[in-house]
């Protein structure tokens, strides 16, 4: 269980696939303590620590989870959100993330306003019921507040120190993004749908 808070952005110095996995080595945070079986969300994504040494912690992807979310696309040299598990004595600064990806989406719009932005993001249009203006969403791991919603699309407004302190600096149009909508709102769709 996460926050959607960011804590580090490092990046990936390796990646090599072996036997339809995939296998990720990030920079490990200098003041992070690492074990082996440790959850931590990367770009959204819940990733069990395999591996570990001083400089670096491995992490594994099955095929599903390279075929759900945008593990697959990403390459040595890209930054990566990290978020540590929640701790049942922490704030909960965010909303309530599982680290469970519902679906990729698109960046097909930036707009400064100020010093933030306005993203819109394209997904699936089944999604969309679970997507409300002024709800939460996770953007690649970064809890973030709906602004506007269309058939296929939202929009979420990213303040300066979200932009200076994930990986949503390098973002620009036609980028690939994680997307897991609120847990609240999949509980609720599946009791009325099940009704």
């Amino acid at each position: 269980m996460f926050t959607g808070i960011v804590k580090k952005v490092s990046k990936i110095k390796k990646t090599s696939l072996k036997n339809g996995s995939l296998f990720f080595e990030i920079e490990r945070p200098e003041s992070w303590d690492i074990g082996i079986g440790d959850s931590i969300s990367i770009n959204g994504v819940c990733s069990t620590v395999r591996r570990f040494e001083d400089d670096f912690f491995e992490v594994e992807y099955m095929p599903e989870t390279i075929k759900k979310t945008t593990a697959g696309e990403l390459k040595e040299g890209d930054l990566a959100n990290l978020e540590r598990s929640l701790k049942m004595s922490d704030l909960l600064d965010g909303h309530v993330v599982q680290g469970h990806v519902d679906t990729k989406g698109e960046i097909v719009e930036i707009k400064d306003a100020d010093d933030s932005k306005i993203v819109k993001v394209k997904i699936p249009e089944e999604f969309m019921k679970l997507v409300a203006p002024k709800g939460s969403v996770t953007i690649d791991g970064i809890s973030l507040t709906v602004v506007d919603t269309g058939s296929d699309w939202f929009t979420v407004s990213l303040v300066s120190y979200t932009i200076e302190n994930t990986n949503m600096r390098q973002a620009k149009i036609g980028d690939g993004v994680n997307v897991e909508t609120d847990v609240l709102a999949k509980y609720i769709c599946n009791f009325l749908e099940r009704k």
